[in-house]
């Protein structure tokens, strides 16, 4: 269980690396770990609901069929949306104009604890119908799948959500992020027994990470930070690039 919680919070690493650690400077960084811990708080109850009302009852113990689990899944979406808009959409958080990278890392968080659940369930090797199921070589890499692509994909749905606050589009990013949501937590769960649906998910995070980066993250920005952040993107690459081919030359003991 413990080593299930640590692959989840790597999740969370990569993400903050990947994207608000650029960040830092032209949002509120305390502001968005704080929604962080707001993420992996709330994250775990709905983690548990999944289980407890998808995983265990619809595959497990085989009481719902696929069509009653994908409703459940719905309910559950919507609810994380509606949690996920009204903490976005709060006055001050729209008046810092914050919601894309609070929602961000609220995502990171809620992925985190959703990844943790599922591990822990993959790691046991009694999990009906699963060839996969055990601790060993081939879980601990499914493990790392789930953890990147749980994360990423809650991070991608509730920054959507955040432009749609700024934008005025609440209503209509409701609806895609619970339809996404749904679709994201049944994929997860169902990769337990068929690891092949991370190929079918991973190519969709991949789409959306640069509409994120650029078109989602910045918009709360002014117009002459979202020109800084662009440039701080693009010089991004061309320094680590330099910092790698940099000549490094010689310590050079002088004698007094």
């Amino acid at each position: 269980m413990q080593f299930a919680f640590a692959i989840g919070l790597l999740g969370v690493y990569i993400g903050w690396r990947g994207i608000i650690a650029k960040m830092t400077g032209f949002y509120d960084m305390a502001g968005a770990f704080k929604y962080l811990l707001y993420g992996i708080v709330s994250g775990m109850i709905f983690a548990v609901a999944s289980d407890e009302m998808i995983l265990q009852f619809s595959v497990i113990e085989s009481r719902l069929n696929i069509v009653s689990a994908f409703m459940v899944t719905v309910l559950i979406g919507s609810s994380e949306s509606a949690f996920v808009l009204f903490l976005l959409g709060r006055p001050k958080v729209v008046a810092l104009r914050s919601s894309t990278p609070y929602g961000w890392t609220l995502g990171l968080g809620m992925g985190a604890m959703l990844t943790s659940v599922l591990i822990v369930r993959l790691f046991d090797p009694q999990l009906p119908g699963s060839d996969f199921s055990g601790f060993d070589i081939l879980s601990v890499l499914m493990s790392f799948s789930i953890a990147i692509i749980a994360c990423l994909g809650n991070a991608l749905i509730s920054t959507y959500q955040g432009s749609g606050v700024l934008n005025s589009k609440r209503f209509k990013t409701f609806y895609i992020s619970a339809i996404s949501r749904s679709i994201l937590i049944l994929g997860l769960i169902f990769t337990l027994w068929y690891p092949l649906i991370i190929i079918f998910l991973a190519p969709i995070l991949l789409y959306f990470w640069p509409i994120a980066q650029k078109s989602w993250l910045p918009i709360g920005l002014t117009p002459a930070a979202s020109q800084a952040f662009r440039r701080t993107i693009r010089q991004d690459k061309r320094i680590r690039i330099a910092a790698k081919d940099r000549v490094r030359g010689e310590r050079i003991l002088e004698e007094e």
